[in-house]
């Protein structure tokens, strides 16, 4: 155990860094991917087809491949550093929430889709024929009652977006993945390195998908 005395500080540090990347990209991604779910179910034709374009390209391209290009085509080609300046580890950072966020959207919006279509048609049809506009509707009537079905599902994407969070080692974020990696490298103790990184994961996933499934619940619509 002496692994985890010599570690300590750079082990917490390297999980507080996973749980900044999970919540800001799980903030970040809740909201482009309501905005996306609500294109999928606009009137307008130009934005549900732009939603459901966006869903698929990007569900089906690997997430290495997405930070990779937030880090060397953003950054590299284009110069975006989303106002980090010289700072690498901030830069790589910010870029690899970008990543993440882009990412864990699609899988948002897909899950919020699900639960809008649990909205019986007709309490949308009398909200417009009182005079409400889609927006109106969509804000007021369906979005609130489809967030309440899909506490489960969306407790799935954030249990994965915290385990793909380790994709970000990828571009030299110091998150658990690359401390692993460089523990393994200098200690060659791999069976209780990864025990020791896989519990500390087991710790950040286990109490949120327990405490949001009580949640979930507890809010649930009952039809």
């Amino acid at each position: 155990m002496d692994i985890i005395s010599d570690y300590d500080t750079q082990i917490l540090d390297a999980f507080w860094v996973t749980v900044k990347l999970t919540l800001l990209s799980g903030l970040f991604s809740l909201i482009w991917g309501t905005i996306l779910a609500a294109m999928r179910v606009s009137p307008v034709p130009l934005m549900r087809g732009f939603g459901t374009v966006y869903v698929n390209v990007i569900r089906n391209i690997p997430l290495t491949v997405i930070i990779v290009f937030c880090a060397l085509g953003l950054s590299d080609v284009f110069g975006v550093t989303l106002g980090a300046g010289i700072d690498f580890d901030a830069k790589f950072f910010r870029l690899a929430v970008l990543g993440l966020s882009a990412y864990t959207a699609a899988f948002v919006c897909e899950a919020l889709r699900s639960g809008i279509n649990t909205v019986p048609v007709g309490q949308a049809e009398a909200a417009r024929a009182i005079g409400l506009s889609f927006t109106q509707v969509l804000g007021l009537i369906v979005l609130p009652q489809a967030f309440r079905s899909v506490v489960g599902p969306l407790t799935n994407v954030l249990i994965a977006l915290t385990k793909n969070t380790t994709v970000a080692a990828a571009i030299g974020v110091a998150e658990a993945a690359l401390l692993m990696k460089e523990m393994i490298e200098n200690e060659a103790q791999l069976l209780l390195i990864s025990a020791i990184f896989a519990l500390g994961f087991i710790v950040l996933t286990l109490p949120t998908g327990l405490l949001l499934g009580w949640v979930g619940k507890k809010v649930a619509v009952k039809r």
